[in-house]
């Protein structure tokens, strides 16, 4: 089979949020997908993470949705989760260093602020496959 030649995204910020989300196996793994077979449906997902991650709404942003605010991204190690709800201003250009959100360790859902970097430390995993759900939805998950 004839191999697909690999065309970068239009804009190199695609890769650069996406390495800023993914922890450098995972970044490897999605990169070296683009290449195969299904190229295609890779660089869909790129660009499909990028526009996520660009329309998350910055910290206090949906203070007033209370629990109908949107989670927008979904972050997973064993049977912890995290659930992205708004991002920081990036005033300085310096990357996100942290998010607002839900976090279950395991022992019930908290609302609170997330080291996205922390979280890439430990080995927790960007859910490419997720789908927005609201805080109450997560809230009524969890403790169910």
């Amino acid at each position: 089979m004839k191999r697909k030649r690999y065309t970068p995204p239009e804009k190199p910020h695609e890769l650069d949020t996406l390495k800023l989300l993914t922890t450098p196996a995972q970044f490897e793994v999605i990169t070296d997908a683009m290449l195969g077979e299904e190229g295609d449906h890779f660089i869909e997902l790129i660009d499909r993470v990028h526009a996520t991650w660009q329309a998350i709404p910055t910290t206090y942003a949906t203070d007033s949705k209370g629990s109908a605010a949107i989670a927008h991204l979904h972050f997973f190690l064993g049977s912890a989760d995290w659930w992205i709800v708004e991002k920081d201003i990036d005033a300085d250009n310096e990357g996100q260093i942290q998010a607002f959100g839900i976090a279950d360790l395991g022992m019930g859902p908290e609302l609170g602020y997330i080291s996205i970097p922390e979280l890439l430390e430990v080995g927790a995993e960007l859910d490419f496959y997720f789908a927005k759900i609201t805080i109450a939805e997560i809230l009524g998950r969890c403790v169910a």
